[in-house]
């Protein structure tokens, strides 16, 4: 082995990423695994659980987020998200129950994504 193994093997730094990069991945991460869940319900229902459970836990810790004392967004913006944490909670529930389908939830987290990025619709 040579002296320049170590410099090959060595990690990478990897790029600072913003809050809001990685806010707008998980959301399109949880998007599309949503609609794919909902597609394959019929032969992979475990499938569509696991993707509404999911989405509902990245609502829940944005909830979380949103109702810190110290959260630095507008209480008007704070206030929509947590009300969009609630509808999500009641509507995946119906999703489960076979009363709803997913399309609402990508909506919501598509718009809240549209945020993220600065071309407005969120929320």
């Amino acid at each position: 082995m040579s002296f320049q193994a170590p410099i090959s093997y060595a990690q990478r730094e990897a790029p600072t990423r913003s809050l809001r990069s990685v806010e707008y991945d998980l959301l399109a991460l949880v998007t599309r695994r949503l609609r794919s869940a909902w597609a394959t319900r019929t032969d992979d229902f475990p499938g569509l659980v696991r993707a509404v459970t999911d989405n509902q836990q990245l609502w829940s810790t944005l909830a979380a987020d949103v109702a810190q004392p110290g959260n630095s967004l507008p209480a008007a913006l704070r206030a929509r998200l947590f009300y969009l944490y609630q509808f999500t909670a009641q509507h995946s529930r119906a999703v489960l129950d076979g009363k709803a389908n997913v399309e609402v939830l990508a909506d919501i987290n598509t718009a809240v994504m549209r945020g993220l990025r600065g071309e407005g619709g969120a929320a």
